[in-house]
């Protein structure tokens, strides 16, 4: 094993992760948050993988901008969990389809978890 190897993220089995259906509810909780503009992009570092921060950050960015030119403050985002659909392609990840329905519209989050370093992290997001 090479010193980088040693280092990086250590997968981990299914059965050393915990249930992932909350932490599926509070990173879209919290995503949606963070496009709306009432939450720091920092408070969900933790649970995502760098690639997948920086494409967050990104599409943050475009709403924020989106908001400035339409002049409207950013504003809390009121939705429900309509249902949260897994499957497991291998062991120690989760596909997830994440169905929230807010005022205006129903919209789809897929989210792919990895357990890294007995821990879930978010490495695929996608609100649709």
């Amino acid at each position: 094993m090479t010193l980088q190897e040693y280092f990086a993220p250590q997968p981990t089995p299914a059965s050393d992760l915990p249930n992932p259906e909350p932490l599926l509810r509070s990173l879209t909780q919290g995503v949606l948050e963070v496009f709306a503009g009432v939450r720091e992009i920092d408070q969900l570092a933790r649970w995502f993988s760098e690639e997948a921060f920086r494409r967050l950050g990104a599409r943050a960015n475009l709403s924020a901008r989106a908001r400035s030119a339409r002049g409207t403050a950013p504003a809390r985002p009121v939705f429900d969990v309509l249902s949260i659909h897994e499957t497991t392609p291998a062991d120690g990840i989760v596909e997830a389809v994440v169905v929230v329905a807010g005022p205006g519209r129903t919209r789809a989050v897929a989210i792919r978890l990895e357990g890294l370093d007995h821990r879930w992290r978010a490495t695929s997001f996608a609100v649709l």
